[in-house]
């Protein structure tokens, strides 16, 4: 939920989509939020890094994944914040929709790698170290499903922008001259 969803939902391109759908008025008001000083702190990578490993981090490693069990409202608000944290994340690394604040690739590139390894870490120290309630046999199996299935998706980022990067780097062919009769 944390790294599919969102990432099938960023290659959807919402913001595109919604800014498409919504009438003029709309739509600029929509385009100068996303514009906002708050929303271009959301979307720096390494605060969207920061909101989604370390929230793991967080979740697995203090008593909230066992109050998270008990409490409803809290369940559903961690699950939002993973969702969200997940989906902020993907967008900030691979730019499907339009961004006006945009960073380099060696940058996301740079950020994307450590987040990775902060991921990866978190994986091992699940698997190693069971969150408080969790069996041991839960724990190994969710620690390989989060480094294996990880993997699998930063498989697909890494190959998105760096196929984004290609095409933006790639030499153009020269224009064709205009041959005259």
């Amino acid at each position: 939920m944390g790294m599919l969803a969102p990432l099938l939902l960023a290659l959807a391109a919402p913001m595109t989509l919604l800014l498409r759908t919504l009438k003029v008025p709309a739509a600029r008001r929509l385009s100068r939020l996303l514009k906002s000083y708050p929303v271009r702190i959301l979307n720096h990578p390494i605060i969207a890094s920061i909101l989604n490993i370390g929230g793991l981090w967080i979740l697995y490693t203090t008593d909230l994944y066992i109050l998270m069990q008990q409490n409803i409202f809290l369940h559903l608000v961690v699950h939002l914040h993973v969702f969200l944290a997940g989906y902020l994340f993907t967008v900030s690394m691979i730019y499907i929709d339009p961004i006006p604040h945009r960073f380099s690739f060696i940058y996301r590139s740079v950020v994307l790698v450590i987040a990775l390894a902060g991921h990866s870490i978190l994986s091992k120290h699940i698997y190693a170290e069971p969150p408080n309630g969790v069996s041991t046999a839960q724990a190994e199996s969710g620690g390989m499903l989060m480094y294996y299935g990880g993997d699998a998706i930063d498989i697909i980022l890494i190959t998105i922008l760096c196929l984004q990067w290609f095409r933006a780097t790639r030499p153009r062919p020269p224009l064709a001259m205009s041959t005259r009769v």
